[in-house]
């Protein structure tokens, strides 16, 4: 009953507040014209005396006319006054009790009739799984393309609209999103590994030369970025180097952990070229097992080509094992071997000179 009572003490409180002007007389009238006009008159009747117009006695019986005729004017207006304001001053106070006394009772009746007093209250969590329920996907991304349009250097509003784009086939758009966020927002190994996906779909699976660029670039600022390093291996099977895609793969698996939702398909596509006796051997290991099996495969790969040599391939997975694993010194100190074991075979360099390019390294030290 509490909360009615203040209900109601706020409802009438807001209508005294509004009403209680109404219930008072006016502060102040306008001037009566008669009136204005005999005290203009006394005003001239001085200013006579002071130019030699009148004499004394002619400005005293000129002054006691005006004045009797003023107090006349006066007495009338004020008496209609009286007559004309009692009447409308009497009107707005009964005006005013009957808003006062039924506002409140009309309001509380239309609430009994149509409101629902007695409905438990919503909690908040239930209210948001309702709004989810109701969201219309459509006119949030309508609302998104129409905020860009008009702040077309938001470069936010591209990063979280160019997703959408991708994943409702919407691929030049996503293109064009994924393109403005990497111009406002600048590279970072995601944004460009995003774009180059989307290059990607939008080639048919094709890995293009942007998109290829767009992958290098993304490892030369993380040589472990799992989605960079997938597609560069496919680049490399459509390229015909499936020894080249193989290392890319094995980069994949060396540097995620065992339960990366990508781990699965990346080991059915090693398996896929030829490398699943080893991939398996190394899935049934636990994950700091796995590790330390994978730095000795490595190490032994860098026996072995330092003890025969090896081909450009080997050299590039060696170098690029090493980029993964963390250890940048001796993939320098290996892409610097490579270099002189291969000196007189130029496309054998020239693979390398790729590699160095990709990872940002080169014989003579760490990325520069």
């Amino acid at each position: 009953m509490a909360i009615w009572f203040i209900f109601a003490l706020m409802t009438g409180t807001a209508v005294t507040a509004v009403l209680w002007p109404l219930s008072r007389r006016p502060i102040a009238k306008a001037a009566d014209p008669d009136t204005q006009f005999y005290r203009e008159q006394l005003a001239e009747i001085d200013r006579d005396v002071e130019r030699g117009l009148l004499s004394p006695a002619e400005a005293e019986a000129a002054r006691a006319e005006a004045a009797r005729r003023l107090l006349r004017v006066g007495s009338v207006a004020q008496s209609l006054s009286d007559v004309m304001d009692e009447p409308a001053l009497r009107r707005r106070r009964a005006v005013s009790a009957i808003a006062l006394s039924t506002i409140p009772l009309l309001a509380l009746a239309v609430y009994g009739a149509y409101g629902s007093p007695h409905l438990p209250g919503q909690p908040l969590a239930a209210r948001l799984q309702s709004d989810q329920q109701g969201f219309d996907f459509a006119a949030a991304v309508m609302r998104i393309e129409s905020h860009l349009a008009q702040n077309p250097d938001d470069g936010r509003g591209w990063e979280v609209i160019a997703p959408v784009y991708l994943s409702g086939g919407r691929i030049e758009d996503a293109v064009r999103a994924y393109g403005n966020v990497l111009r406002l927002l600048g590279e970072n190994p995601t944004r460009l590994a995003n774009y180059g996906q989307t290059l990607v779909t939008a080639a048919d699976g094709v890995v293009p030369a942007e998109a290829r660029a767009a992958f290098e670039r993304a490892l030369a600022l993380e040589a472990s970025n799992p989605k960079a390093l997938f597609f560069m291996a496919q680049a490399a099977e459509q390229d015909g180097d499936r020894e080249r895609a193989r290392s890319y793969y094995a980069a994949i698996l060396s540097s995620s952990p065992a339960d990366a939702p990508w781990v699965k398909l990346v080991r059915g596509e090693l398996a896929r070229l030829g490398g699943e006796t080893a991939v398996a051997a190394m899935a049934s290991l636990p994950a700091n097992e796995q590790q330390a099996a994978i730095k000795s495969m490595v190490e032994g790969l860098a026996e072995r080509l330092d003890a025969n040599g090896g081909t450009a391939e080997e050299w590039a997975r060696l170098v690029r094992s090493y980029t993964v694993l963390g250890d940048r010194d001796k993939a320098s100190a290996s892409l610097g071997k490579a270099r002189v074991a291969l000196a007189r075979d130029q496309e054998a360099l020239g693979r390398l000179d790729a590699i160095a390019h990709e990872l940002a390294i080169n014989e003579a030290g760490p990325a520069q």
